[in-house]
């Protein structure tokens, strides 16, 4: 049957966030026609993030700082970090072509600064630009590799992913992508034997039913972050319009690039897949709800690694917090406190059942409340200030604050009297952070995995489609690939899908998308 269509390109990119702008970027310096495709004004979650890549080996902004990194302690420490989620060869390319993606970005106006932060922090104020944005100073992971700091944020106030996606979208148009905004991709279009040859989509029309999508969709992208129950109302408003869109089939003729986003959103799929995770906070946009993921499967796709999500549970800025003792509801310790927020939520949800607190005295409480100023944005300083005002349980001694905790009091006594005997810490704690908690009145702040307003606990899923790792076309369960269809970014499985650091999900989607857009824009046209 001869198929009927509305439009062409050769090369079909779905999503245009982070992977998505990239993929198209690639393919049209490859030579090829793009068309990207986006459900809302494009962005996706890389426009809302930190905008941090994690780039090493010796970057520019490195040796402006004075770190002389290598690729072999890149490669060292992500080893540790990625647990074969990738193989060792692709993860050596990914380290070994570091450099080049981050010069490659900065090369299409995306600015980095060489600022760094010498304090341990979730995310850096506007005087720092380039901090240790792992576990990279951290026992196990500094035995084994020469620490580095290798998050590189986008340069700007706030949080800086939109000056990513900004300066992306911009240089995508400027080499000829075109781009169709509040346009929702339905089906994937195959020919007889299988190979996708194109897409389906609802393009909402000009006029008041788009004006009225973007700004539902504007408020509902800042109040998820915030408030997700709030932005869930808009959900229903957005979907309607978006059906009453023109329905509209665009031939590929080299090929579809998936680059949707991960499925957060999507809470049966979240209950399938990773039901632990249920009571975190969704960290992205609705696009965010695994449709990419479902356009894959529905021609054959597999997926792998959908069990992998990244909850989120920093304990710092303030860095003092850091010296406190994070408890589980047995009043056991559990982690370094040091650790990354991601290795902290997943000891939290994995083995504790995500249930939490941080333990602090007096003493430490001041020292945080005095390093506010200097150390946080505004965002992390509200939450510091809810923390700090309301959303802690306060008892004058320790078996008090178990009480009214809930926490096993005598396992919260056993665990304070050995962490205040000093020596040598469990957990490989820096001693520059080991403070005895001794002086009252205690405080135990709530860092569980359950959704509240003030202290939320972000996650994003890891897995996504299986991909071939040389080309990023989309591979079947035996196997096999399926000519025409590639996927990037959280899509796909990739590099983060074991575990997560800041920057190294961009760092992905740079990598990824590169990958698909270059061997796409290289395939034989379609017939």
């Amino acid at each position: 049957m001869t198929q009927q269509w509305d439009d062409e390109t050769d090369v079909l990119v779905v999503g245009f966030g982070g992977a998505g702008a990239c993929a198209a970027i690639e393919a049209a310096d490859n030579g090829s026609e793009v068309l990207a495709l986006d459900r809302f004004d494009g962005g996706g979650a890389t426009a809302i993030s930190g905008g941090v890549v994690y780039a090493g080996g010796g970057t520019a902004q490195q040796k402006d700082a004075g770190f002389a990194d290598t690729t072999g302690a890149m490669l060292e420490y992500l080893r540790l970090e990625t647990n074969g989620a990738v193989s060792d060869e692709t993860l050596r390319e990914f380290c070994e072509t570091s450099i080049d993606n981050l010069e490659w970005l900065q090369s299409h106006g995306v600015p980095f600064d060489s600022s760094f932060c010498p304090y341990k922090t979730s995310y850096p104020t506007n005087e720092h630009y380039l901090y240790y944005s792992g576990n990279e100073i951290t026992p196990p992971y500094s035995e084994v590799a020469e620490p580095a700091p290798r998050g590189h944020r986008v340069h700007g106030k706030g949080t800086s992913g939109k000056g990513l996606t900004d300066n992306l979208d911009a240089a995508a148009r400027a080499k000829g992508v075109r781009v169709w905004r509040q346009s929702t991709v339905t089906e994937l279009i195959t020919d007889a034997s299988g190979n996708v040859i194109g897409a389906q989509c609802m393009r909402l029309p000009g006029g008041f039913k788009r004006a009225a999508h973007r700004l539902l969709s504007n408020w509902n992208r800042k109040l998820n972050i915030y408030y997700r129950p709030l932005g869930k109302r808009l959900d229903g408003p957005l979907r309607r319009i978006e059906r009453s869109g023109v329905l509209t089939r665009v031939r590929a003729r080299r090929g579809v690039v998936l680059a949707a986003g991960g499925f957060v959103f999507n809470k049966p799929m979240l209950t399938e897949h990773a039901p632990a995770y249920r009571s975190g906070s969704a960290l992205g946009t609705i696009g965010d709800d695994g449709s990419g993921i479902r356009l894959g499967r529905a021609v054959g796709g597999a997926t792998t690694r959908m069990h992998r999500v990244s909850a989120w549970r920093f304990i710092n800025p303030p860095v003092a917090l850091s010296k406190g003792v994070l408890v589980d509801g047995a009043g056991e310790r559990f982690v370094n406190e040091l650790s990354y927020g991601a290795k902290v939520g997943e000891r939290m949800v994995e083995e504790h059942g995500g249930i939490a607190y941080l333990i602090a005295d007096q003493r430490l409480v001041d020292e945080a409340k005095r390093q506010l100023p200097e150390q946080t944005l505004w965002f992390q300083r509200l939450q510091m200030e809810y923390l700090f005002r309301a959303g802690h349980i306060k008892a004058d001694s320790v078996e008090e604050l178990a009480r009214r905790t809930g926490i096993d009091e005598r396992g919260l006594v056993r665990t304070l009297s050995a962490y205040n005997a000093g020596g040598p810490d469990a957990f490989g704690k820096a001693e520059q952070y080991l403070q005895a908690i001794e002086r009252g009145p205690y405080y135990a702040f709530d860092c569980s995995l359950r959704t509240r307003q003030g202290y939320p606990c972000p996650m994003i899923t890891l897995g996504g489609l299986a991909v071939d790792e040389a080309s990023g076309l989309v591979a079947r369960a035996d196997g096999s690939t399926i000519a025409g269809l590639y996927a990037a970014g959280r899509n796909a499985s990739g590099i983060c899908s074991e575990s997560y650091v800041s920057g190294l999900s961009l760092a992905d989607c740079v990598y990824s998308g590169r990958r698909a857009g270059r061997h796409v824009a290289t395939r034989e046209s379609s017939a």
